[in-house]
């Protein structure tokens, strides 16, 4: 074992210590301007609470910039007269919907640009520092509130109350949206300038599901994904396209290999974006790279042109975080490489880029969540163990801290990550992090397996791991095959696979982690969520004497009922299992239910939408009726990421869940 110790504290950190999680957005540098817009759990409101905060470049502190109750996703005028932000103006409610409101930089009263029924999406400046485009949802008359389209009845904001749907698509809702048909997102512009505005009015009509909105350089077009052929047929490809901003129909700019996302344009006018390259439904477990094309607003689009190995290199993309930035004759991108999230830098003139081609400018060991550029500056937000995230200033004498948002955190007590690698049974080089609690030991342990399956764990703060270490568990965190981050053939390796070499890896981990004198065997638990639950509940019912008991989290139980239930079931399950319903039973955990015979808490969200609540329903009922010692909670109104942003309440009562299961059998 390789072991990354940086110190610890011998201090506890407890469920409501969740209201220290201060995690920073997205930067906007301009000048001597750098602003971020910081977000905490608030246990008291049961809400997200955010503000905007100045960072002071010469390092002399932070200060607060807007005192509302939620502002995030500031952005500043390419002139650096405004900045345009997000606001919620209510703890809960229609009222917590964001708008987007401006500010002057030199200091003055706030005003709304927006009150859209749904809210909008983050602002993006055009060239002029005028005006602002974005994205937002656009109800169905006479549903979320609305008023119907003939007027008769008043709006009510009760679902139930609604006019029945009509569906004809597969894709027809989505887990933490809902129904997305009845309100796609349409883009919109607005001049933020006007004195007298009056509401905006989308540019864009249809299914087409817009985001990701970009200026062209002249200011005459916003460069938009979406749903290839807006939407005409069901299909998981995406392109880019291109709105005028003056009114006409939208130009295919871009068609992709398979999905684009996140685009920019420099200022000599190349497209570029990241995307995977694939076919029909076969999307899964792809490495998403940099692709690049000359802008063509005439004629057939050009070819896009991939800057990056598909192999080797794996962009982030999950959020608006990690869209390439444009820095001199290159892009900055976001790069997951073994738990690490690092800044690197591609060439506009590279073909194929190897990881080992690509600059390291941060994020060693680190999670970079995003960045911005101004000039030759850089200031990006770094996550490492002991922190969810802080500012920097990359420069050409290199990085300098410039906040300390985690103090409190690291006051209250975190414990370091220690770097776990040993061969699995067919040598393959398995990679994972332990993370121990205070004291000598002997410790319990406590297997987790995280969801995707091509997700990862990482270098970044993990407050799961945090918490339970310092309740006393030790803490293994495995990325066994199938994950993100270790190239592409590693991720494809679970196609058709599952539960072979992926238990394989997370068990030889677990072997090797319990050859240290201070963890004991006789005391270890599994847990995990998504495809962590799938694996907890696999393990439990094939390697049961491994394990004391098992924590299954909002799991994938049964394949044959993910298909019709899930808002991904209808592709995602023959991606990666095949067509074969037979091969559906054999791959899943249901199937072996009888098998289990350790205690098992079988957890979900009523409203998870990605496994629906079903999926423990049949695993809790069959678990108890082959006599298993099996228990089921259920949150109230949390769909599938109730451990990552559902309600600060729910985070806390669940943690507290776990460690009184976790005391029980451990």
């Amino acid at each position: 074992m390789t072991v990354t110790d940086s110190g610890g504290s011998v201090e506890q950190v407890r469920s409501e210590d969740i209201q220290l999680l201060a995690v920073p957005g997205t930067p906007a540098l301009r000048g001597s301007l750098l602003l971020v817009g910081l977000t905490n759990p608030d246990l008291g409101t049961n809400n997200y609470r955010g503000g905007i905060r100045q960072v002071r470049l010469d390092g002399s502190g932070v200060r607060q910039w807007t005192t509302a109750y939620r502002d995030t996703a500031p952005v500043i005028s390419p002139d650096g007269e405004w900045v345009a932000f997000l606001r919620a103006t209510a703890e809960s409610g229609p009222g917590a919907r964001s708008q987007i409101w401006l500010l002057p930089t030199a200091g003055g009263e706030g005003r709304a640009l927006t009150d859209l029924p749904l809210g909008a999406g983050a602002p993006v400046w055009a060239p002029d520092s005028r005006r602002i485009a974005f994205t937002a949802r656009v109800p169905e008359p006479g549903r979320y509130g609305t008023p119907p389209a003939d007027g008769a009845d008043v709006a009510t904001t009760d679902p139930d109350t609604e006019a029945p749907r009509w569906i004809t698509r597969l894709s027809y809702r989505v887990d933490s949206l809902g129904y997305r048909a009845d309100r796609p997102a349409q883009l919109y512009v607005l001049d933020a300038l006007d004195d007298e505005p009056g509401p905006p009015e989308p540019l864009t009509d249809g299914p087409g599901d817009l985001g990701d909105p970009v200026w062209t350089p002249d200011g005459r077009h916003v460069v938009v994904v979406a749903d290839r052929d807006f939407g005409a047929v069901e299909t998981l490809h995406t392109d880019l396209y291109a709105i005028p901003v003056d009114g006409g129909d939208p130009i295919l700019v871009a068609r992709t290999d398979g999905s684009a996302s996140l685009p920019s344009v420099t200022d000599d006018g190349t497209l570029v974006y990241l995307g995977t390259r694939f076919e029909g439904i076969h999307a899964i477990a792809r490495n998403t790279g940099v692709y690049a094309l000359p802008l063509t607003l005439d004629g057939a689009p050009a070819a896009p042109y991939r800057l990056t190995d598909d192999e080797t290199v794996d962009c982030e993309s999950v959020t608006s975080s990690g869209v390439p930035v444009p820095y001199g004759d290159s892009v900055l991108v976001a790069v997951r490489n073994r738990g690490a999230v690092e800044l690197r830098r591609v060439a506009l003139s590279a073909r194929g880029a190897t990881l080992s081609d690509l600059p390291l400018l941060a994020g060693a060991r680190a999670h970079v969540r995003s960045y911005a550029v101004d000039g030759d500056r850089i200031a990006a937000v770094v996550s490492t163990w002991d922190s969810p995230g802080e500012v920097v200033l990359l420069d050409a004498d290199g990085a300098v801290p410039l906040t300390d948002f985690a103090a409190p955190l690291r006051e209250v007590g975190l414990r370091p990550m220690i770097e776990v690698t040993a061969p699995a049974p067919d040598g393959y080089p398995t990679h994972g992090w332990l993370v121990l609690p205070d004291g000598d030991g002997p410790h319990p342990l406590l297997l987790n397996v995280h969801g995707g399956p091509f997700m990862y764990y990482g270098w970044g703060m993990f407050d799961e791991a945090q918490v339970y270490a310092a309740a006393g568990y030790a803490v293994l965190l495995s990325n066994p095959r199938g994950s993100a981050g270790y190239g592409e053939r590693h991720g494809r390796a679970l196609l058709g696979a599952f539960g072979t070499v992926d238990v394989d890896d997370v068990l030889t981990q677990l072997d090797t982690a319990l050859e240290r004198p201070d963890l004991d065997a006789s005391r270890v638990g599994v847990m995990g969520g998504s495809y962590g639950g799938w694996m907890s509940s696999w393990l439990a019912a094939h390697h049961g004497e491994r394990f004391t008991a098992a924590w299954s989290e909002r799991g994938l139980y049964s394949f044959e009922s993910f298909v019709g239930s899930s808002d991904i079931g209808w592709w995602f399950a023959d991606a990666y299992c095949g067509a074969d319903s037979t091969e559906h039973r054999r791959k899943s955990p249901l199937s072996y239910a009888d098998k289990i015979k350790i205690p098992v808490a079988v957890v979900h969200s009523e409203q998870d939408w990605r496994c629906p609540v079903e999926q423990a329903q049949l695993m809790y009922v069959a678990l108890r009726r082959a006599g298993a010692e099996a228990e089921l909670l259920l949150f109230p109104g949390e769909g599938h990421e109730l451990t990552r942003s559902g309600r600060p309440r729910h985070r806390r009562q669940r943690f507290d869940a776990v460690l009184e299961w976790w005391s029980r059998h451990l």
